[in-house]
């Protein structure tokens, strides 16, 4: 059993999928492992640390997918359709894909991957269960994703963000405003706070309330009917209690020196939470991280990958905030993924339990079917006699 490695081509994915530090817990399993060569150089992984952990060096990406039994990546052809056009020729039937592969987005590409013949596992998929928290690379990135929103909000607010006691004067520390209490929502409350602004947040689910205040956070209370979705996710909001949220969070991004919003929906174009009228509101100076920008925004004037001035207040739509840190982006992916074949790989075997929800509940194609439940519905296709992955996504998300 082979366990491939590729370079990623998306444009500014600097991640690698595995990392040198699993390739024993790989070949524990049975497997080798190879890598194409400088696949991991951009996340600060040479190649010599792979051969160090008895990994194998391959000069052709060819060669990996017709070698490799498993071929591990960031993204697959259905997270990068231009750039991994050309994979679509290398996929094997009856090999295995490993990666992120946008499985609710759109139809059209994930057709294509199934019509390969190829089992593919889509991460972003990973149901939220206890046990599947180790694969869970949705939370590994979007943690790390948090983090980088604070960065740029501080890099760009022309103010500090803690206060300072100096002998000119004292200077008011920063107001941070997060909306969204997910992974990275929280990632960002801490990170701000760390820094030593004061920090308010809100989530439409109200028992988030306890682990915001935790993080030394204020909860803004906004009085909206039980928002609780599948899998503590919170679900999408009808059209009549978004424009309520607006009316009601408007006053506090207002008020706020950096906004950073995280609301997602899988599958869907993110919920706009702040109108350009509120924007136009704010002072000028202030800023607004759109983390939900290649989803279309939870701010209507972002623009994915600009840089947006309004009256002064600055609106960055940055996408892909976790490749920005892909050192440690790689390191906590790769964990996730080696975590996910440990469950399939035994004794150099390939082993899919269809009982094991999480396994089945990751896996998006087989056989030439789209076999995952839950996107079947999201395309409006009929049910399989026996659906391989029965396990649903949750209603709605947060980055």
């Amino acid at each position: 059993m082979i366990v491939g490695v590729v370079n990623e081509t998306f444009p500014g994915e600097r991640r690698v999928a595995l990392v040198p530090a699993v390739v024993g817990m790989i070949e524990k399993c049975g497997a080798e492992v190879i890598v194409q060569r400088g696949a991991g150089d951009s996340a600060g992984f040479p190649d010599s640390e792979f051969t160090e952990k008895g990994a194998k060096i391959v000069a052709d990406r060819a060669e990996v997918f017709s070698t490799a039994d498993i071929v591990c990546m960031i993204r697959t052809f259905g997270a990068n359709t231009e750039n991994g056009a050309d994979d679509l020729a290398m996929y094997r039937d009856g090999q295995t894909i490993i990666g992120m592969s946008e499985p609710l987005t759109a139809l059209e590409p994930v057709q294509k991957i199934a019509a390969t013949g190829v089992r593919c596992f889509a991460m972003e998929l990973v149901p939220r269960t206890t046990r599947a928290q180790a694969m869970d690379v949705l939370s590994s990135q979007a943690m790390l994703a948090g983090y980088k929103a604070v960065v740029h909000g501080m890099s760009t607010l022309p103010k500090m963000f803690p206060m300072m006691m100096t002998a000119a004067g004292t200077i008011a520390p920063a107001r941070v405003f997060v909306i969204g209490a997910g992974v990275a929502g929280l990632a960002a409350v801490a990170a701000a706070r760390r820094a030593g602004a004061i920090v308010h947040a809100f989530d439409v689910r109200p028992e988030v309330k306890e682990q915001i205040e935790s993080l030394g956070a204020k909860f803004v209370e906004i009085e909206i009917a039980d928002a609780r979705g599948e899998g503590g996710y919170a679900r999408e909001l009808t059209p009549e209690e978004r424009q309520k949220q607006q009316m009601l969070m408007g006053d506090t991004v207002a008020e706020s020196d950096v906004v950073i919003t995280t609301a997602a929906v899988p599958g869907k174009k993110a919920p706009v939470l702040i109108p350009a009228d509120v924007v136009r509101r704010m002072h000028p100076g202030s800023v607004i991280v759109d983390m939900a920008a290649e989803r279309g925004g939870n701010c209507e004037l972002t623009k994915v990958d600009e840089v947006v001035d309004v009256d002064g207040v600055t609106i960055l739509g940055p996408s892909n905030m976790a490749a920005t840190v892909p050192l440690h982006a790689s390191q906590l992916y790769g964990k996730n993924v080696a975590n996910l074949l440990k469950l399939i790989l035994k004794d150099g075997a390939l082993e899919i339990d269809p009982e094991d929800g999480d396994v089945m509940g990751t896996m998006l194609t087989e056989g030439g079917e789209i076999v995952h439940a839950f996107a079947r519905e999201v395309f409006g296709l009929e049910p399989l006699a026996a659906p391989a992955a029965a396990a649903a996504v949750p209603e709605g998300s947060d980055a």
